[in-house]
């Protein structure tokens, strides 16, 4: 696929004929290629659930990464959100679909919401710029107001791990009708899923029976990476 910008190599700057990135630095991109929990998309050493999920289950039911969120998936994705380089969502929403080639199809996918004054203040969603092209590439039926925030949370990037559940309880809301439906949360990065946890509990409570968490990267903690 081509896309609309410069034809240098957006890591190297080597001539990449017109992609985003050169052949070897495509290959060189963290990809999620190890076994991992199917419910928080950790590693585990045989693929099975990991024993945090066995003890405290998150309240979605699987998770799906496209890359560590790591040198350079970590550049392309704040280049993306932060310098409004929206060719760049394309480029990952892309490499995330080619990851959910073995998943099964949810009903309905969602992205994560911004706060209105959020989302003024940076110009678009991430989150929603991803689950359009996603959509696009798919088929897949996409709904932009199923979940809303409902009120502005500190940023979770600053806060302790430990924070970060009572940080976004109650931030989110859904009056959407989703019974009996698979649903699938879209967003960019996952840490530690206190977000897209608290988000998957208000939309199981309108009747979702599935909820599923796609992203473009997954954060490891310093052991695993």
């Amino acid at each position: 696929m081509q896309y609309l910008l410069p034809q240098d190599c957006l890591l190297c700057g080597v001539n990449a004929g017109g992609e985003m990135l050169c052949v070897p630095c495509l290959h060189a991109l963290p990809y999620r290629d190890h076994l991992a929990c199917p419910r928080c998309s950790l590693p585990t050493p045989t693929g099975g659930i990991c024993g945090r999920c066995l003890t405290k289950p998150p309240p979605f039911d699987r998770a799906v990464a496209a890359f560590d969120y790591r040198y350079p998936v970590a550049e392309l994705v704040h280049a993306f959100k932060y310098g409004s380089q929206l060719a760049l969502g394309r480029f990952l929403s892309d490499k995330l679909v080619q990851r959910l080639q073995s998943e099964s199809w949810p009903d309905l996918i969602v992205p994560m919401p911004l706060y209105p004054s959020r989302l003024a203040e940076r110009g678009f969603n991430q989150a929603a710029e991803l689950a359009r092209w996603i959509a696009d590439a798919t088929g897949l039926s996409l709904s932009r107001s199923a979940l809303i925030k409902t009120r502005d949370t500190l940023p979770q990037v600053g806060l302790p791990w430990r924070d970060r559940e009572a940080n976004v309880r109650g931030a989110f809301a859904c009056d959407a009708d989703l019974a009996g439906m698979r649903v699938a949360i879209i967003d960019d990065v996952m840490t530690t899923g206190a977000s897209l946890g608290e988000a998957a509990k208000v939309i199981k409570q309108q009747g979702a029976t599935e909820v599923a968490v796609w992203v473009v990267a997954r954060t490891l903690s310093d052991a695993e990476k």
